[in-house]
């Protein structure tokens, strides 16, 4: 499981013109899901997350967790993490599991995140193609 963070002042997912779910202050997580990825590797990811001390307190440092702010996450399935360009110029994606395979996992993902969080997690949609509108803070990106 690969997940890239970003701490967004507002965050979007349109598909066919249509905004499907959208965020204020928190983060965007892009999740990639590999072969071997278990529900024990998505109850210690999504407990990283939430614990995770990436918003400023009133220092300016970055001292607060998601629910510490009050903030929300947005999760897009992402299986281009898992792209390898070591050979070539075109990404081989054989490490990013089956959308058979990914699927649940992304719901469980949500799910699990979503019993963490004060806020509903939202979401894009599995497998679509989908334009995501960032407004990055900080900006802050981690790769977990």
């Amino acid at each position: 499981m690969k997940v890239l963070i970003q701490r967004v002042k507002r965050a979007r997912v349109t598909v066919d013109n249509n905004i499907v779910s959208s965020i204020g202050n928190g983060m965007l997580i892009f999740l990639g899901i590999s072969n071997d990825d278990s529900r024990e590797d998505i109850i210690k990811m999504t407990n990283k997350i939430s614990k995770l001390r990436i918003f400023n307190d009133v220092n300016h440092i970055m001292n607060k967790n998601i629910n510490e702010v009050n903030g929300e996450i947005l999760v897009v399935s992402q299986f281009t993490l898992y792209g390898d360009v070591k050979k070539g110029n075109r990404p081989s994606y054989i490490e990013a599991a089956k959308p058979d395979i990914a699927n649940p996992i992304y719901n469980v993902f949500i799910e699990e995140l979503d019993n963490l969080i004060s806020n509903k997690v939202q979401s894009g949609i599995f497998g679509a193609y989908m334009i995501v509108d960032i407004v990055n803070d900080g900006p802050v990106t981690l790769i977990i």
